[in-house]
């Protein structure tokens, strides 16, 4: 007769027969991540102790059971980390200008409308027309009275220029300009 919880015993045989393949099975579903491995073998575990109904099933070994609950666990885990926001190191917080720095604020403005005024007129008016008075591709076309598409390329050739002229900025894929992120020294 089982109690509500597997004795000892039962477990400390699971864990002999099944645990280094467990573990093994493991470390493949976390990329090597060992400390992960058995974290979730011992959750699996965990789980076996908490379910005996498991050991009086129809199997002949546990061995089943326990890489379904494991892989569950894994994917489980899995999920839950990548439903949180990914966390940034120092690194990144040290090359961050900080936006109370009235300073850096003025002086990358500057270095912003320098480099839009080197821009073509034909260039410098699609971008004020999308990026500073917020018209869409659409409107900006209507507005200059100029097909889409050519809205379309010469924002994109202004970007390009823009990224050329201003050291530390890129194009973003959506067409805003963004800084570089420091390389680590």
């Amino acid at each position: 007769m089982t109690t509500a919880t597997t004795d000892e015993r039962n477990l400390e045989g699971l864990q002999r027969d099944h645990g280094p393949a467990l573990l093994s099975f493991l470390l493949g579903l976390t990329y090597g991540d060992r400390q992960r491995a058995e974290d979730l073998a011992q959750e699996t575990l965990v789980r076996a102790w908490l379910h005996p109904e498991a050991f009086e099933g129809p199997y002949e070994s546990m061995r089943p059971w326990l890489f379904t609950v494991a892989r569950r666990l894994a994917i489980d885990a899995r999920r839950s980390r990548l439903a949180r926001p990914a966390e940034i190191g120092d690194g990144v917080l040290a090359v961050t200008p900080d936006p109370a720095d009235a300073t850096a604020s003025a002086e990358a403005a500057l270095d912003v409308r320098a480099a839009v005024r080197e821009l073509s007129p034909e260039h410098r008016e699609v971008l004020v027309r999308i990026y500073f008075h917020g018209l869409t591709v659409n409107e900006a076309a209507v507005d200059l009275g100029i097909p889409a598409g050519t809205v379309k390329s010469r924002s994109h050739y202004a970007l390009r220029q823009l990224g050329r002229s201003l050291p530390g900025y890129r194009p973003h894929r959506a067409g805003v300009a963004r800084p570089r992120a420091a390389a680590p020294q």
